[in-house]
């Protein structure tokens, strides 16, 4: 019989409790200042549970959940840290030390693959800031109450919705927005929940969004999804937190609507899965007839090694969680900190692949979420004498591009889509026409109340911004 699990209230620490806590007094003051330098550019926010029960102190700084949540050095061009430091250390302004992280910040790519420019859907002409619709499928929403976690990846892709800039956020109050934009777009099968994360919000909060959904006339929404990192970060909230039951309800609530509900799970390395709250808060999940799909990004300095991947496949599989996919960081904020080239992610993948059962080969990847869709490399081969990696698009933004394989020069030095070429003497792939057609026709739509395609380089635009935490 499993031990009951003691409840644990929720308490967060950011950039202005690195001086008090006492996990960082083990540090040197040098070191403290590296850290909250690096936190005034890149968000940081950590709670008790991942502090006390995640990382392994002893192993620090090498500890894969220290580098996973905690800002490291090397995160920061040589340039813009010392820069960071000395404003720190000088006792810069909040202003001045906020100007200097935002012109670093708008340097590091913040919304990649389109996001900005390509994703946004439009309803009776106004843009919907707060919603993605990328592939026919699928619609993401960010509801606002959502646009938190309770511990910050240090790799995060979405990190530009948590560092204050308003005008690089994805939010939405507009439930009734997201009813109307899929009662006009039956094509929409899967809807996914995501931010941040929306499982920060109170049970009640969520159902506001979520209930609306299982109403007549959506019936066409097969899926609710839930991207969440809780059952790692703070896996209480589905055991012993307050509206835990309540929460559980809900899922019990859609699966008896006739929907199905993912929930999506980041698990970046088989420590999150260590715990026995862990273990539980995917038992109850699970039980309520929800299915958990697990992911996550290769990260190096975190889960950059076979015995992982395979390790943390198969503690899902024995949890009755699904193995869904690996990742390849994405070409974001300090991606030269965690890239891991596409060959030697091949090769890790390919290794853990071999030593799970059928059942954890579920899982598909590396994968990359990149600008035409989900690319995977698929293998490297030979053809017509030349090495190639073998890719397959198993999401487009062209439907129709899904399925296709095709193929690029092999080159180890290559850690993103951008960085490869056609094989065999192309000039492009298949899918650079029809891209480029999709980016002239978002430029040529006209400048709309909400927001306009954003301009990495261009000044910040005057407003209040939202606190950074």
């Amino acid at each position: 019989m499993n031990a009951p699990i003691s409840p644990r209230t929720f308490r967060a620490f950011g950039r202005k409790d690195i001086a008090t806590l006492p996990a960082f007094q083990r540090m040197t003051a040098e070191q403290r200042d590296v850290l909250t330098a690096v936190a005034h550019v890149l968000p940081f926010r950590v709670n008790a549970y991942v502090l006390d029960a995640l990382i392994d102190w002893s192993r620090v700084p090498d500890d894969p959940i220290y580098q996973l949540t905690i800002p490291q050095p090397g995160m920061l061009a040589s340039a813009d840290l010392h820069q960071m430091v000395d404003g720190v250390r000088g006792g810069a302004s909040p202003d001045a030390l906020k100007a200097a992280a935002r012109r670093i910040q708008r340097r590091m790519n913040p919304h990649p693959a389109g996001q900005m420019q390509l994703n946004v859907p439009r309803l009776e002409g106004r843009r919907l800031d707060g919603m993605q619709h990328k592939y026919r499928e699928t619609v993401l929403f960010f509801p606002s109450q959502g646009q938190t976690c309770h511990a910050y990846c240090t790799y995060c892709f979405r990190w530009a919705q948590f560092v204050g800039l308003d005008a690089l956020k994805f939010a939405s109050r507009e439930a009734d927005t997201l009813t109307r934009y899929l009662g006009a777009h039956p094509e929409v099968t899967d809807v996914l929940f995501t931010g941040g994360d929306p499982l920060v919000m109170k049970t009640a909060v969520l159902r506001r969004y979520v209930e609306p959904l299982l109403r007549p006339g959506l019936e066409h929404v097969q899926t609710i999804r839930l991207g969440t990192k809780a059952p790692a970060y703070w896996p209480y909230r589905f055991v012993t937190d307050r509206d835990a039951d309540d929460l559980l309800r809900l899922f019990e609530q859609v699966v008896r609507a006739g929907k199905h509900l993912a929930v999506m799970a980041h698990f970046s390395h088989p420590a999150e899965l260590s715990t026995p709250v862990a273990e539980a808060a995917l038992r109850r999940i699970i039980d309520t007839g929800a299915v958990v799909r697990c992911q996550a990004p290769l990260i190096r300095h975190v889960n950059d090694d076979a015995d992982a991947w395979a390790a943390m496949w198969t503690k899902q599989v024995r949890l009755g969680a699904v193995p869904y996919y690996l990742f390849v960081e994405r070409d974001t904020g300090p991606k030269h900190y965690f890239e891991v080239p596409l060959a030697r992610a091949l090769d890790i993948y390919q290794d853990a692949y071999r030593r799970v059962s059928g059942l954890g080969r579920t899982v598909r990847g590396p994968s990359m979420s990149a600008t035409p869709g989900k690319v995977l490399v698929d293998g490297v081969a030979e053809v017509a004498g030349e090495k190639v990696f073998v890719l397959k698009m198993v999401q487009g933004r062209d439907p129709a591009w899904a399925g296709r394989t095709f193929f690029a020069r092999y080159d180890e030095q290559a850690a993103w889509l951008d960085d490869l070429q056609p094989a065999f003497g192309r000039d492009a792939f298949f899918f650079e026409p029809g891209l480029r057609q999709m980016k002239a026709s978002a430029r040529a739509l006209p400048v709309l109340q909400g927001g306009t395609p954003l301009d990495p380089t261009a000044p910040e635009p005057p407003g209040p911004e939202a606190a950074q935490v």
